[in-house]
């Protein structure tokens, strides 16, 4: 495995970040271990929850999940390089969302109970809260880390400016500031590419893919269709809204030898700023073919093809303007 840094840190991740939404919801909990502990062995160190994941409010389902993990000892902890994420709604009452002080010091709390750990290694906010002022969540931010509660802030779901503004702000109280961001990109959802890319490029923060694979529809679904694997109404949906591309795109991963899942994880670890995509899987076998990703190096030829497949945007305002 090639470690690389997260963004301009000093913290060396796998370029594959093992999403954990699924651990509850889709996988049981002694599967979840299984494929954490295989993840361990294939060099995997890099995951990601958050408090919401298992989709009963207040309950961190997922979270729990990886504490009772950690709290299996055998250096699960201290090999992991985790990440999760507070903002989204833990109960009825005011303040149990969000980005106020008082949530922020609330939801770590919580969150270091069900992790079974003393330290989060990045704490990231999972959506921008227009109604909190950056000084206020920077300054719950530090006072955790001053109380050694966590050790760097993310973000997911930010703009561009958004990421701008944060950095400016973290100036201003001599801090490091984001250090990761985590954004919807893949081959169909391409939007970043005008200025949350090119901000993180330039601010040094890194970038966590998620959807990496647009929900499934760049993971062969016409090969799964026609192997009379059912697909839900809503992928049906998606797939005859681009029909055209992912036939294209599947008749050139063909053509590649390569499944179309690995070739879109490959493209995006070709992509400015990107550090890791979160992979899924509800399956040790899925992680363990995912791993194919690493060795696929797309080259010129192959990237102006899925381009040309995939349109994508320049960097603006050249892409709107001259």
């Amino acid at each position: 495995m090639d470690y690389v840094n997260l963004g301009r840190s000093g913290l060396k991740v796998s370029p594959l970040c093992l999403g954990t939404m699924n651990f509850g919801p889709e996988t049981t909990e002694e599967d979840s271990f299984a494929i954490m502990d295989r993840a361990h062995e294939l060099g995997i160190n890099f995951f990601d929850s958050a408090d919401v994941y298992g989709w009963k409010m207040g309950e961190g389902i997922t979270e729990n999940i990886v504490g009772r993990w950690f709290a299996q000892g055998g250096g699960r902890r201290e090999k992991t390089v985790i990440a999760t994420k507070f903002n989204g709604r833990m109960g009825e009452w005011p303040n149990e969302g969000l980005q106020s002080a008082l949530h922020i010091r609330r939801a770590a709390d919580a969150s270091l109970k069900r992790l079974q750990t003393d330290y989060i290694d990045i704490y990231q906010a999972h959506h921008i809260d227009r109604s909190t002022p950056m000084e206020e969540w920077w300054e719950a931010m530090d006072i955790l880390r001053q109380q050694g509660k966590i050790l760097y802030v993310g973000t997911s779901n930010y703009a561009g400016w958004h990421l701008a503004k944060s950095q400016a702000v973290a100036a201003q109280r001599g801090l490091f500031g984001i250090v990761s961001e985590q954004s919807h990109y893949n081959l169909l959802t391409r939007a970043v590419e005008l200025e949350v890319l090119p901000a993180a490029e330039d601010l040094g923060i890194g970038v966590i893919p998620w959807s990496p694979l647009a929900g499934g529809l760049l993971g062969g679904v016409l090969r799964k269709i026609d192997k009379g694997r059912s697909a839900a109404d809503h992928m049906v949906k998606q797939l005859e809204k681009h029909r055209d591309k992912i036939e294209a795109y599947e008749k050139f991963c063909d053509e590649l030898g390569e499944d179309p899942a690995f070739v879109a994880l490959a493209w995006l670890l070709k992509q400015r700023a990107v550090t890791a995509p979160i992979i899924g899987p509800r399956t040790i076998g899925q992680l363990e073919g995912t791993m194919r990703t690493l060795e696929i190096d797309l080259d010129e030829a192959a990237l102006a093809r899925l381009d040309e497949i995939f349109p994508g945007h320049k960097t603006a305002p050249e892409d709107y303007a001259w």
